[in-house]
């Protein structure tokens, strides 16, 4: 029962980011939204994109949805605004779950790569699915928080 409970929660709080940053694509969101770089990003939903191919897919960064993280977890972008790896907000989803009890935030790629190393992460790329879940390939640049 505890653990239906707690996916339940996950798949709420997965909508809950999903619907503030698709329900409205042109609108600004500059609240809380997601992690890059050890900060905290709002966002700007823009358009769902088509499946990259050899030549294109070095433009999009990972997006790192962590289906069962700890409270306060939010998505983790590969780069983010500043970093010169940061490719302007074109995201290929990636589905993150920690095989770990009582897992922390993680707030930056390197915690991720640090995590999925040491075998305390699963990551499969695309997205968890579900109402309201990001698509695999999407446009949503990165915005100060306000």
């Amino acid at each position: 029962m505890r653990r239906k409970i707690t996916l339940a929660a996950i798949v709420l709080a997965l909508m809950v980011w999903a619907v503030a940053v698709y329900a409205n694509p042109g609108k600004p969101n500059f609240g809380p939204a997601l992690y890059g770089d050890g900060e905290v990003w709002g966002t700007k939903g823009a358009a769902n994109l088509p499946a990259p191919n050899d030549h294109n897919l070095q433009s999009f960064d990972k997006l790192f949805v962590i289906v069962n993280g700890a409270p306060g977890q939010m998505p983790v972008a590969e780069a983010a605004p500043g970093n010169p790896m940061y490719n302007g907000g074109r995201w290929f989803t990636h589905t993150v779950m920690w095989l770990i009890q009582n897992p922390p935030v993680v707030t930056s790629y390197e915690q991720i790569e640090m995590h999925a190393d040491l075998g305390n992460l699963a990551i499969a790329a695309g997205s968890p699915g579900g109402p309201g879940a990001p698509p695999d390939y999407f446009e949503c640049p990165l915005l100060p928080v306000k």
